[in-house]
C-alpha cells in the first residue's frame, strides 16, 4: 500500500548547497522508494506573502524547478507541479477558511512573531501584517488536504502548520462528513538525520548570512566559494582537528565512508588547507557536474520546463478536480438540476445533531467540546494528559452515563465520578443557561 507524501518549495530564492544536502537530495532519494506516492510543488502563492518583486518570483520559480529536475527528480515517477497551476487549491482554501477558527490562526507562530515585533518597536500590533501572512496556515492546509497527503516532511518550525491542517480537516469532516471523512488527517514527518550544513564562516549556510556555496553555478564560482571557507591558522604539516573543521563537515556530507576516513587521516597528518579545499572542490564538482549541465539546459530552454510543469499540473488536477466537486457538493454548492425535488422542499433535510469535537491545546494537553447543532459551545472539558483519557470520558458521555449537571450562577458544570470534567460558558441570563442545560440533556441522552 502506497503512502502519499507532499513537499512544497517556496519560490523566493535560488537553491544553494545547503538546500541540496538538507532537503533536495534526501527528498529525491525518498521519491524513488517503493510505496511512495510523492507530490512536489512550487509554492508560488506562498512566495507572494514574503516577496513583492515579480521579477524575483519569476526567476526563482524557474531556478527552483530546474534545480529539482537537474538533481534527479523524475516527473514520470512523481507529481511535480506549480501551486498556481491548480485552481482548485485557492477554492479549497476558501472552503477551509470558512471553517477555520480565528482563535486557531491567532496562535500561528509567524503571526504572533510579527505582532510581538511590532509591539517591541512601539507599533500597532497588526501594523504591516497582511491577510496573506495571517491566513498562511489555511493555504498550507489546502495544499496538503487537496491531495489527502498522509506524510508531510517539514522542519520543526513547520510542525504547527501541519497540526493546524489536522484541526481544520477534522472540523470540516465533522461539519459536512455525515459519517464520512473527506480528509485524511496529515502527519508531520521530521527527518532527524538530515544535517544542517555549515556555510563559509561556519554558521548555518544561509542567504541571510551571505555564506552560501552555489549549487549549479559555474565550476569557477564553486571553486571560488570553496576557497573562501574560513579555516584556522595551522600551516601545512601541522595536525588539523577534523572535529573542529567545518570544511571537513562539508566534505563528509558528500563523501562515502572510505573517502571520509581517508580525508580525516590526511588532516591529522598535516594536509594543508589549500590542498584540503582543492579536494573538497573536486568532490563537489564530481557530485554536481552532471546536474549542473542539465540545469543549464533547462534554464536555456524554458519551454521544456514549462511543458514538464504543465504536464504535472494536469496529472495533479485529475485528483483535485473530482475531489473538489465532492467538497462543493458536501457544503451545498450543488447544481439545481442535480438536486431534484429536494430543492423545492419535498424532502426535509435531516437536522444536524450536537457533536463532540476533540482537540489538542497549546500546552500539549487534550480536551473536547460539546457543540450544539448550530455550532454553539455547550461544554468545554478540563485538560487531560493524553488523548485516550479525554476520549474515554467523551465516550462515556455519549454512551449515556448518568448525568450530574450542577448550576454555577449563569453557567454549569458536568461531573463524573465525583469530579468536574467539563464546564459551560457563562450565559447571558438564567433562561439561556437553562436552555443550554436542556440542550446538553437532549444531546447526551442514550439512543432509544
Amino acid at each position: 500500500m502506497s503512502t502519499r507524501i507532499l513537499t512544497g518549495i517556496t519560490t523566493t530564492g535560488t537553491p544553494h548547497l545547503g538546500n541540496y544536502a538538507g532537503a533536495i537530495r534526501p527528498a529525491i532519494v525518498a521519491s524513488r522508494e517503493s510505496g511512495a506516492d510523492s507530490f512536489y510543488f512550487l509554492a508560488d502563492y506562498h512566495a507572494l506573502i514574503k516577496c513583492d518583486d515579480p521579477v524575483r518570483i519569476m526567476r526563482s520559480r524557474q531556478e527552483i524547478a530546474a534545480t529539482w529536475l537537474a538533481a534527479g527528480l523524475d516527473p514520470e515517477r512523481v507529481t511535480f507541479y506549480r501551486q498556481s497551476d491548480i485552481p482548485e487549491i485557492p477554492e479549497l482554501t476558501w472552503l477551509l477558511t470558512c471553517v477555520a477558527a480565528k482563535g486557531l490562526l491567532n496562535r500561528a507562530h509567524a503571526y504572533k512573531a510579527s505582532v510581538d515585533k511590532n509591539l517591541e518597536q512601539g507599533e500597532e500590533p497588526d501594523a504591516g501584517i497582511t491577510m496573506g501572512l495571517y491566513s498562511y496556515p489555511v493555504l498550507m492546509a489546502a495544499d496538503i488536504l487537496m491531495f489527502n497527503a498522509k506524510k508531510i516532511p517539514v522542519g520543526r518550525d513547520q510542525i504547527q502548520h501541519v497540526e493546524m491542517a489536522r484541526d481544520i480537516a477534522a472540523r470540516f469532516n465533522h461539519l459536512f462528513g455525515n459519517g464520512k471523512d473527506f480528509f485524511v488527517l496529515p502527519e508531520a514527518l521530521i527527518e532527524e538525520s538530515v544535517s544542517t550544513l555549515p556555510g563559509l564562516d561556519g554558521r548555518k549556510m544561509s542567504k541571510s548570512y551571505d555564506n552560501t556555496i552555489p549549487l549549479y553555478g559555474t565550476a569557477k564560482a564553486l571553486k571560488e566559494a570553496v576557497a573562501r571557507i574560513v579555516t584556522d591558522s595551522r600551516l601545512p604539516g601541522e595536525a588539523k582537528d577534523p572535529g573542529a573543521s567545518h570544511l571537513f563537515t562539508l566534505y563528509s556530507a558528500f563523501a562515502n565512508p572510505g573517502q571520509t576516513e581517508a580525508f580525516r587521516a590526511e588532516l591529522v597528518d598535516g594536509l594543508g588547507w589549500g590542498e584540503a579545499k582543492q579536494r573538497l572542490f573536486e568532490l563537489l564538482d564530481g557530485e554536481l557536474g552532471e546536474g549542473r549541465e542539465r540545469y543549464q539546459q533547462l534554464i536555456a530552454r524554458p519551454d521544456e520546463l514549462e511543458d514538464i510543469l504543465l504536464a504535472g499540473a494536469a496529472k495533479a488536477r485529475k485528483t483535485a478536480t473530482p475531489f473538489l466537486d465532492q467538497l462543493r457538493q458536501a457544503v451545498g454548492l450543488r447544481s439545481f438540476k442535480a438536486q431534484g425535488p429536494a430543492a423545492s422542499g419535498e424532502k426535509k433535510k435531516a437536522a444536524k445533531a450536537a457533536r463532540f469535537v476533540s482537540f489538542r491545546d497549546d500546552d500539549g494537553s487534550f480536551r473536547f467540546r460539546l457543540l450544539s447543532a448550530d455550532g454553539e459551545q455547550l461544554l468545554l472539558s478540563r485538560s487531560f494528559a493524553d488523548g485516550k483519557a479525554a476520549g474515554a470520558v467523551s465516550k462515556r458521555l455519549q454512551q449515556g452515563d448518568a448525568l450530574d449537571l450542577r448550576g454555577e450562577g449563569n453557567a454549569f458544570g458536568l461531573w463524573l465520578d465525583g469530579e468536574e470534567v467539563a464546564t459551560s460558558p457563562a450565559f447571558a441570563d438564567a433562561q439561556a443557561r437553562d436552555n443550554a442545560l436542556e440542550a446538553v440533556r437532549q444531546a447526551l441522552q442514550p439512543a432509544a
